[in-house]
């Protein structure tokens, strides 16, 4: 696939198709990071550590923090 480069008021922008967007996983007004690296300019989306509103949504909204977890036997000289 090849796109053009366009001016875009007093910058030159990029249109990148929908198809691409989503195969990269990447929405409208999205946050990128540019890189230059050898010759190639590379878009990459940053890492983002999710909510605890986020988290809880994965397990149904309910995050089981109450009670006891099994840890596992002892590895070391620690005492249970």
């Amino acid at each position: 696939m090849q796109t053009q480069v366009k001016a875009w008021g007093n910058s030159q922008g990029v249109r990148i198709s929908k198809e691409v967007l989503q195969a990269a996983a990447i929405s409208v007004d999205d946050t990128l990071d540019i890189k230059v690296s050898n010759g190639m300019i590379v878009l990459v989306k940053p890492f983002r550590h999710k909510t605890l509103e986020e988290r809880a949504a994965e397990y149904g909204g309910k995050l089981a923090l109450d009670g006891e977890f099994d840890w596992g036997e002892p590895i070391g000289r620690e005492v249970w």
